[in-house]
């Protein structure tokens, strides 16, 4: 059996990926006045499940052969493109409903460094806005998301990370990730955000030492604010078990309505509504690379993009016609 082989990282221009067309979107009653990038269609064109059978055959055959391709990162475009994305593009689409707003924002290729709010307890919210890039580009690219260490030290969910594309959150790799061209995610509150209380939802935690803003300056690429609702409801936090977060080396062991009560089923999200808005690039191609050492400069960028997120978030909860409906 041939062992899987180990590629450079490439440019979006180096690798060009079969389009999806996405189908129209559901008609709510009440939404943000911002028109929804339209769901693919459930339906399947005629021979659908024959091809799915083939493509899956066919997708065994390279396992089974190693004839599949890893960049330096470790990321494994074929299995993400084939076992991991339809069950979350299932969740995305049925279960919290998210539509996407302002996807236009999104660049075809190049790349670009995508801001984030965190929150919901359990990172869903970043999953969920990979999924958002991936349907809504063309061609479809890949979120490149930079997480904590603690991701990558987990038995099974950090080898899971690394073939799904995620990396360290460090200046050295989001460096090397921007100037090749990928989109790159980072979600600069990172466990303030997603470990708050259910009381300060919605209510962005600081943005750090605005590290993202250093690599964006650097490589010349713009930022995309994005703004998140229907994450922080999912798993309601209202109490922390410290002891015990501090027994199992983790950051907070949250106590939700359902969780730990109701043991497994409590670990099961709510069903909110999801929106996520793609805000108007900031542009740092403006400034000289030398400007990334420059505090100053740095702080007004960083609060320039927390503020946008923020301003995005209120817009959209005024707008939203209930935590489940829509």
């Amino acid at each position: 059996m041939q062992e899987a082989r180990v590629i450079p990282l490439r440019s979006p221009e180096q690798r060009r990926r079969s389009n999806r067309t996405a189908g129209p979107g559901r008609n709510g009653a009440a939404r943000p006045a911002v028109a929804p990038t339209p769901l693919r269609p459930a339906a399947q064109p005629a021979g659908g499940v024959q091809q799915r059978l083939a493509d899956a055959i066919g997708f065994l055959r390279k396992r089974l052969t190693g004839d599949y391709a890893v960049d330096e990162f470790g990321f494994d475009e074929q299995l993400t493109e084939n076992v991991i994305l339809p069950p979350l593009r299932l969740i995305y689409e049925k279960y919290f409903r998210v539509e996407a707003i302002g996807t236009g924002n999104l660049p075809s290729e190049g790349g670009a460094l995508i801001v984030s709010n965190h929150s919901g307890t359990v990172p869903l919210d970043s999953v969920m806005t990979g999924i958002a890039v991936h349907e809504n580009t063309s061609p479809n690219r890949y979120l490149r998301m930079l997480g904590a260490d603690l991701v990558f030290q987990v038995p099974v969910l950090g080898a899971l990370a690394r073939k799904t594309g995620q990396t360290l959150a460090c200046n050295a790799d989001a460096e090397r990730l921007l100037t090749a061209g990928e989109l790159v995610g980072v979600w600069p509150e990172g466990f303030k955000g997603i470990g708050k209380p259910f009381s300060d939802r919605y209510k962005l935690q600081r943005f750090g030492r605005g590290g993202f803003v250093s690599a964006a300056l650097r490589t010349g690429v713009p930022i995309i604010p994005v703004s998140v609702v229907g994450a922080e409801e999912i798993y309601p936090k209202i109490g922390d078990l410290k002891p015990l977060a501090r027994l199992l080396g983790f950051p907070y062991f949250p106590v939700t309505p359902t969780f730990p009560l109701l043991g497994p089923l409590g670990a099961i999200p709510l069903p909110s509504k999801w929106y996520i808005e793609f805000g108007e690039p900031i542009r740092t191609d403006r400034h000289d690379p030398a400007d990334a050492d420059d505090p100053m400069i740095v702080f007004n960028l960083s609060d320039q993009v927390r503020e946008t997120i923020q301003q995005t978030l209120y817009r959209l909860l005024a707008q939203r016609p209930g935590i489940f409906r829509g």
